[in-house]
């Protein structure tokens, strides 16, 4: 179209120049026409800057952060090697403690999760193992323990309470009832995704008490401060490696032992379970996809492995400081370069 409209203007304008030139001007030979502008290429769409140390060719991985703090650390410190190290893109996906988070590794949504508490996996779970869709990829170096804690000052003044017997009696509902709990104590949960058995505890050894969750970690961590600083009873679901142990000088409390019988009803979720919870040898799962997706990132969280110390080392800063997760893991990353190293051999 540009082409035609330039023609025709060039016809018009040697038209006009015939009908009023002079004798010398009609010998003169007509102008050429002018040459159209050539088009400029199109410019390229600017290209999004790739993070440092990131080839952007490869594929994503993504990793499950679970909503507590030692499991965002745990990431954030895999994430920081990845990325620098292997250059894999690394994107953190936040899923609750449930069945999402194994469905998500079967069908290759998600890459892997690096911190299960195997006392709270159900058999419906564990058939994931069993098909190969999710796998197991070892242990990752820490221990873990969740119980009902109670602050030193509680049992300082209540020794009855150091045991589950003591939370039997009416006195004990007393001590800890807060106006929303009424006639019966207030057990203090945390978040409502986690796997817990408090309410099945309380009703099945017939404790006069409720559960009241307060929603998440930082939530239960505001409620026991303000607890704390005002020298008031309370008791809640915890666990160990946290900062806030050592911080509130926290004391789990003795609940009946572990048996055969507590194990298989957690496993069938059947509301049965009156025990203790479990020392927890933490573990790490994997899709079944990941090591043909990225088999050297697969190698590399097979190998990757942070204890209890080394939680511990960073989660007062996280936990108690409130320092970003990032660099808190960073900083760790910088200082133990001689243990990391031997993850990606």
């Amino acid at each position: 179209m540009k082409k035609r409209v330039i023609a025709l203007a060039v016809i018009a304008a040697l038209g006009v120049a015939a009908c009023g030139s002079d004798d010398n001007a009609a010998n003169e030979p007509a102008a050429e026409p002018a040459a159209e502008p050539a088009a400029e290429p199109a410019a390229e769409p600017a290209a999004e800057p790739a993070m440092e140390g990131v080839d952007s060719s490869k594929p994503t991985i993504k990793l499950i952060v679970n909503p507590w703090s030692a499991s965002r650390l745990n990431v954030e410190v895999a994430k920081n090697i990845i990325e620098s190290n292997l250059h894999y893109p690394v994107e953190i996906t936040e899923v609750n403690e449930n069945d999402a988070m194994f469905t998500g590794m079967a069908d290759g949504s998600l890459d892997a999760v690096l911190e299960i508490w195997p006392s709270g996996i159900t058999d419906a779970e564990n058939a994931y193992f069993d098909d190969g869709t999710v796998a197991h990829i070892g242990d990752l170096g820490a221990v873990g323990r969740i119980g009902w804690f109670v602050p030193q000052y509680v049992l300082d003044a209540n020794p009855e309470l150091a045991t589950w017997e003591g939370f039997v009696m009416p006195t004990a509902a007393e001590l800890f009832g807060t106006a929303e709990s009424g006639d019966l104590g207030r057990f203090l949960a945390t978040d409502p995704s986690y796997s817990q058995f408090d309410e099945q505890i309380i009703t099945n050894l017939n404790m006069p008490f409720e559960v009241q969750y307060s929603g998440s970690e930082p939530a239960t961590i505001a409620e026991l401060d303000a607890r704390s600083s005002a020298g008031e009873p309370v008791v809640m679901y915890w666990w160990t490696p946290t900062a806030a142990v050592a911080k509130y000088n926290l004391v789990k409390v003795e609940l009946p032992a572990v048996t055969d019988e507590c194990n298989a009803s957690a496993g069938a979720s059947d509301g049965g379970y009156a025990c203790d919870y479990p020392e927890d040898v933490l573990i790490k799962a994997a899709s079944g996809q990941l090591e043909e997706k990225a088999p050297d990132v697969y190698a590399f969280l097979q190998a990757f492995t942070i204890t209890t110390d080394d939680q511990l080392e960073m989660l007062p800063a996280f936990e108690i400081d409130g320092d970003d997760p990032a660099d808190v893991a960073a900083k760790w990353v910088a200082a133990h370069e001689d243990v990391w190293s031997t993850w990606l051999s």
